[in-house]
């Protein structure tokens, strides 16, 4: 009796980690752009060949998506730890700066800046879902401030009279600041210098002098 041969499956098999090869792709898409980065850049940062990439993550814009909803989810559950309650508002502005920083200025490399502003403004003027994915990025960091900011009031951190709202936006633009500038050639000292500079403009008062005024 003649045994068959097994039929060994084509292309590299899926024994890959999905969190660091999508990691790895977005670093890639990082440094050079959709546009910039092809496939062989990808699937050798991914150390996957083409059918395992494919089947594991679709084509090359899929696999941009993805990257794109990676960072989003990993931005905003970020914010939320450095955005805690207990913390006082401003060192809690301050957290989320230093976590922008640390990940726009990479230990030992290139300012990379930040990944939506860095590769889907561009990319979103040709492309819908592009532009709805980095919108609705842009919002849930909005939104994360705005909570922050929302229960700073309440707690008699801000003033009364305060617009959460506006200054959640305020607080976003100085990420959008921190992110341009870095890749423009600004020192972290320099970026620092503007993320205090913004705190005490979203703050304000100190919380003493504003009860001494009121009292």
């Amino acid at each position: 009796m003649v045994q068959k041969k097994e039929k060994r499956p084509r292309g590299r098999p899926r024994a890959y980690d999905p969190e660091t090869a999508l990691a790895r792709a977005t670093d890639a898409f990082w440094r050079a752009g959709f546009s910039g980065t092809s496939l062989d850049d990808l699937s050798a940062a991914m150390d996957m060949n083409r059918p395992s990439l494919y089947g594991a993550f679709g084509d090359k814009r899929a696999l941009y998506l993805a990257a794109m909803d990676r960072y989003i989810e990993r931005g905003r559950q970020g914010m939320r730890a450095a955005l805690d309650e207990a913390v006082p508002l401003a060192d809690g502005l301050r957290r989320v700066y230093e976590l922008a920083l640390a990940m726009y200025f990479p230990q030992g490399d290139v300012a990379l800046g930040c990944f939506l502003v860095g590769t889907a403004a561009t990319e979103s003027v040709a492309d819908d879902e592009v532009r709805r994915k980095l919108g609705e990025g842009l919002r849930t960091f909005d939104r994360a401030f705005e909570m922050r900011l929302r229960a700073a009031q309440r707690q008699g951190e801000l003033d009364a009279d305060a617009d959460p709202v506006a200054l959640a936006r305020l607080a976003s633009a100085i990420l959008h600041t921190l992110a341009l500038r870095s890749r423009a050639g600004d020192s972290p000292a320099s970026l620092r210098a503007t993320a205090e500079a913004g705190i005490r403009l979203i703050c304000g008062r100190p919380p003493e002098k504003r009860t001494r005024r009121q009292s």
